[in-house]
């Protein structure tokens, strides 16, 4: 075994430049490590949206915005609520039972809704993703059954659906409208996405 001495300016300089490189290879990791956290767009998007409701009137309907989809909440007139059960047996899933679009287990009665009078759920058709429009007069009218008792109609391929979201027999959507998560923080604030105390 030989004794030779090392060269410490050689030292010096592997030592430094190996430093280097460390300090250099962790400020371009950071980026890409961070680039896997969720944007702030991107957690705003997926928040919980807080609604007052104060001011709607019944008949009538307003849309927030949650996660990017319409959020449709109406307020039912008792006409409209008896009229629910009038349909049962012309809808397809009448009591919310299959699985493909998520309805809450405080959603699965007849109102599809916590209050029997406030109904919420997502605006887009199960079909294709269109975003069906209100029809809320009953009766005889285009595109609809003469004993129509008001709901909502998708145009693009002729899906309708009652004031509680459920889907008729026979049409291109597969299920009802879903129910999003939420629940009422006071008699006239909502909040969508969160339903903790449910």
């Amino acid at each position: 075994m030989s004794d030779t001495p090392v060269d410490s300016s050689k030292r010096t300089w592997l030592i430094a430049s190996t430093c280097a490189g460390a300090v250099g290879a962790g400020f371009v990791a950071t980026p890409f490590v961070s680039s896997f956290q969720p944007s702030e767009r991107a957690k705003a998007a997926g928040a919980a949206v807080e609604v007052d409701i104060s001011a709607l009137q019944a008949g009538e309907k307003l849309t927030v915005e949650w996660r990017g989809k319409p959020v449709w909440i109406m307020k039912r007139t008792p006409e409209q609520i008896e009229s629910l059960k009038k349909v049962e047996g012309q809808l397809a899933d009448p009591a919310s039972n299959r699985t493909a679009v998520p309805v809450p287990e405080y959603a699965k009665n007849g109102h599809r809704s916590i209050k029997p009078e406030i109904m919420v759920a997502v605006g887009i058709c199960t079909h294709l993703g269109c975003s069906p429009g209100d029809k809320f007069a009953s009766g005889p009218q285009p595109s609809l059954p003469d004993d129509w008792q008001g709901g909502f109609l998708c145009a693009c391929h002729g899906s309708t659906f009652d004031l509680a979201g459920r889907v008729f027999k026979n049409k291109p959507a597969p299920d009802n409208l879903e129910v999003p998560p939420h629940m009422y923080l006071s008699d006239t604030k909502l909040i969508i996405g969160e339903d903790k105390k449910a």
